[in-house]
C-alpha cells in the first residue's frame, strides 16, 4: 500500500508501462527540461534519464505530468484521503454510513511520523557540485531543485507538530554563492517558513533548514498543500502514502524523512541575503533577480541509488497544473466550512494561477428585493482575499450561485460569459490599490506591490453579447486587428506602449459615442491581437498577467464619485508589455533542434512527441 520511496514508485511505473526510460546522455542544462516539457505537452510519460551529462545521479521528470498518472500513483490512498476530509466537514457522517468509511482508521493510524535511528539516506555524503544541475530556461542565474521540500521547525516550539513543510525555490549555483557552501532559498510572502524565519530573527539567532529530495512522491505532494492549521504536511504525507513517515535526526540537527534521496542540511543567517535568480517560472516570464535568504550548506546526505526527481515550469499548463488540480480535488470541499456562504473558488491556472480567481458564492441578502445587486457576494470576496496565498489574486470574479446553479467553475468561458451578461461595471467593479500581489508577478509596481479589483456579477441578464463585429467603423488612430475573443470579449492591438502616453484614455473618449465597439461589454488592448484571440489560453495569459488593475484599467463614460471608480460603458484593460515588466520565456533554437532530434525513428522520443 503506497510507495516507500521513490525508487518503488520509479519500480512500478516500469512495470505498468508509465515510463520512459532514456539511456543516450541528457545535459541537465536546458536539454532535460525542454525534454520534460515536451513531452508533458504531448501527455507522455514519465522520463528516466539514465545517464545525465557530467553526473552520477539519474533524472525524473514527468512524474506527476497527467492527472491520470497523479491518481495511479495514490491509487491505494485517495479514497481515504477523501473521506478523512469528508469526516472534517460531515463528523457525524461515519455514524450513518460506518462501512463507507472503514477506511480511515487505517488512515488515520499513518498521520503520525515514526522517529527511527537510522535509515537509507544517511547512507551516502556528496557535494553540491556533484548533483545535477538542472538548468531550465536560458537565462536562469544558476541550476534549481525544482521539486524541493524545505523544512523548518518553530524556534519559539520545536519539533514536529510544528514544523513546516514547503515547496520553495532552491538555487544551488550561480551568481554570488560561495561554490558547495551557500544555495538561494526563494520564498513568497503568505509561506509558512517565513514564520519561522521571522521568529529567528527575532531571537537573533539562525534558522535551521533542511531541504529534502525525493522520497515517497506522497512527500512531493505535501510540500505543495495548502493545508488547514492543525494538520502537519509531514502527517498528510503519511496519509496520502499509506505509510507513517520515518524520520531520522542525525548528529542532533533537524529531523529528515529516512527514505529521501537527497537532504541538505544547513541554516539561515537572518543577516544574510544574496541575489536569486532570475527563473524561469509559472507565470511564463522571468522571474527576475532579488535579494533573499542564503542557507549555508552544511553536509547533503544521499541514499543508495539515489533519484533525482525535477520538473520545469513556464507558461501554464506545465506539470505543476497537476498539483492544483489534486489539491482542488481534495481540498475544494473543505472551501464551504473555512469561507461561509462561498460553494467553490478556482484559480485559473492558464491565467498563472494567482492573477485570476473565480468564485461562486450565496447572494441571500434581502431575499425579497426585485432587482438584486451584488451584497453578500462583497462580504465574500472580501473573505476570500483574507485567505492565505488567496489574497494574492489580482482579479476576483464572483456570482452568484442562485443565478446558475449547475455552472461548472472550471468552464472558463461560460464563468466569463456569465458575468459580462450580468456585470454593471458603472457599479460591480470595487479595487484596492497599494497592496500586495504575488512575488513572482512582475505586472504591479513593485516587488510584492500591486493592486486588486473584484468583479461581483448578480441578478439577471443585462445583455446579449455579440459574437461578431459590425463592419464599417474606424478605429482611433494607431489601434488596428479587432478580434472577438469569445463572446462579449474583443481584444485589439494598441501602439507600442509608452510610460507618458495618454493613449487608452484617448482611446476610451473616441470611442465614447454610438461606437460600434460599444455592444462589446470587455475590451482589451494587446500588442499583438492575433495570438491573443486565437484561443482562450492566449486571451487569459495575457490579459491577466500583463494588468495591475488599478494602472490599466479605464473604461467608456469612465468616472469617479465618493472614491468609486466605475465606467457607464464598456470596460477596457490595457494587457500590453510594458518596461517594468519580466521578459516572457523563450527557448533556446539549438537546444531545440537537439531535442527534436531525439524524436525522430530510432530516437528515444520517437511516437512520443509529434
Amino acid at each position: 500500500m503506497g510507495y516507500r520511496s521513490l525508487a518503488d514508485c520509479v519500480a512500478d511505473l516500469r512495470r505498468h508501462g508509465h515510463l520512459l526510460e532514456i539511456e543516450c546522455e541528457i545535459d541537465a542544462r536546458l536539454e532535460a527540461a525542454l525534454i520534460q516539457r515536451r513531452v508533458f505537452e504531448a501527455h507522455g510519460p514519465a522520463i528516466l534519464f539514465k545517464n545525465v551529462t557530467g553526473c552520477a545521479f539519474p533524472m525524473l521528470g514527468n512524474l506527476f505530468g497527467t492527472m491520470e498518472r497523479t491518481r495511479f500513483l495514490f491509487r491505494d490512498t485517495l479514497q481515504a484521503v477523501r473521506h478523512l476530509v469528508d469526516l472534517k466537514i460531515r463528523p457525524p457522517a461515519a455514524l450513518r454510513n460506518p462501512w463507507r468509511y472503514r477506511d480511515v482508521p487505517f488512515a488515520a493510524l499513518h498521520l503520525l511520523p515514526r522517529r527511527v535511528r537510522t535509515g537509507p539516506i544517511l547512507a551516502h555524503q556528496t557535494t553540491l557540485d556533484r548533483l545535477p544541475q538542472l538548468v531550465s530556461w536560458p537565462n536562469d542565474g544558476g541550476a534549481f531543485i525544482t521539486l524541493p521540500q524545505v523544512y523548518t521547525e518553530d524556534p519559539d516550539r520545536p519539533g514536529l507538530a510544528k514544523a513546516n513543510l514547503g515547496m520553495y525555490r532552491v538555487q544551488i549555483s550561480g551568481n554570488r554563492y560561495e561554490p558547495n557552501s551557500e544555495v538561494g532559498l526563494h520564498y513568497q510572502i503568505h509561506r509558512g517558513i517565513g514564520v519561522h524565519h521571522a521568529a529567528a530573527i527575532r531571537r537573533g539567532e539562525s534558522l535551521r533548514v533542511n531541504v529534502f529530495v525525493g522520497g515517497p512522491p506522497a512527500m512531493t505532494v505535501a510540500a505543495v498543500m495548502p493545508l488547514p492549521e492543525g494538520l502537519p504536511e509531514l502527517s498528510f504525507a503519511g496519509a496520502l502514502g499509506g505509510h507513517r513517515v520515518r524520520m531520522v535526526t542525525p548528529d542532533g540537527g533537524l529531523p529528515m524523512p529516512a527514505e529521501a534521496d537527497f537532504v541538505l542540511c544547513g541554516s539561515i543567517d537572518p543577516a544574510m541575503q544574496k541575489p536569486e535568480g532570475p527563473f524561469g517560472d509559472h507565470l511564463g516570464y522571468y522571474s527576475l533577480t532579488h535579494d533573499f535568504p542564503v542557507m549555508r550548506v552544511d553536509r547533503v546526505y544521499h541514499r543508495e541509488g539515489a533519484i533525482w526527481p525535477f520538473t520545469s515550469v513556464g507558461r501554464p499548463p506545465q506539470e505543476d497544473t497537476s498539483f492544483g488540480e489534486l489539491i482542488h480535488e481534495l481540498t475544494g470541499p473543505l472551501v464551504p466550512t473555512v469561507l461561509p456562504g462561498v460553494h467553490a473558488v478556482h484559480a485559473v491556472d492558464a491565467a498563472g494561477v494567482h492573477p485570476l480567481l473565480l468564485a461562486i458564492g450565496s447572494e441571500r441578502y434581502v431575499p425579497y428585493a426585485v432587482s438584486r445587486r451584488p451584497q453578500e457576494l462583497l462580504t465574500q470576496a472580501n473573505a476570500i482575499l483574507g485567505q492565505g496565498q488567496m489574497s494574492l489574486a489580482k482579479y476576483l470574479l464572483i456570482i452568484a450561485k442562485g443565478d446558475a446553479p449547475d455552472l461548472d467553475i472550471h468552464d472558463i468561458g461560460g464563468f466569463l460569459r456569465h458575468v459580462l451578461e450580468r456585470v454593471d461595471f458603472a457599479e460591480d467593479l470595487h479595487f484596492q490599490t497599494r497592496t500586495t500581489i504575488d512575488t513572482l508577478d512582475y505586472s504591479g509596481h513593485g516587488l510584492n506591490q500591486g493592486s486588486k479589483v473584484v468583479i461581483a456579477a448578480a441578478g439577471p441578464r443585462r445583455r446579449e453579447l455579440p459574437t461578431e463585429l459590425a463592419s464599417g467603423f474606424r478605429l482611433p488612430d494607431g489601434f488596428h486587428t479587432p478580434r472577438a475573443a469569445f463572446p462579449g470579449a474583443l481584444v485589439i492591438q494598441g501602439p507600442g506602449y509608452s510610460q507618458d502616453s495618454q493613449d487608452i484614455r484617448r482611446f476610451c473618449q473616441e470611442i465614447e459615442h454610438q461606437h460600434p465597439l460599444r455592444s462589446f461589454p470587455l475590451i482589451v488592448i494587446v500588442d499583438d491581437a492575433e495570438f491573443s484571440a486565437r484561443s482562450l489560453r492566449n486571451f487569459l495569459w495575457v490579459t491577466f498577467t500583463r494588468s495591475n488593475p488599478a494602472a490599466d484599467i479605464d473604461g467608456i463614460g469612465a468616472f469617479t464619485h465618493q472614491k468609486h471608480w466605475g465606467c457607464a460603458g464598456p470596460l477596457v484593460i490595457d494587457a500590453r508589455i510594458k518596461p517594468h515588466h519580466a521578459p516572457p520565456l523563450e527557448d533556446d533554437p539549438r537546444i531545440v533542434a537537439r531535442v527534436e532530434a531525439l524524436a525522430v525513428r530510432g530516437g528515444p522520443l520517437h511516437g512520443i512527441l509529434g
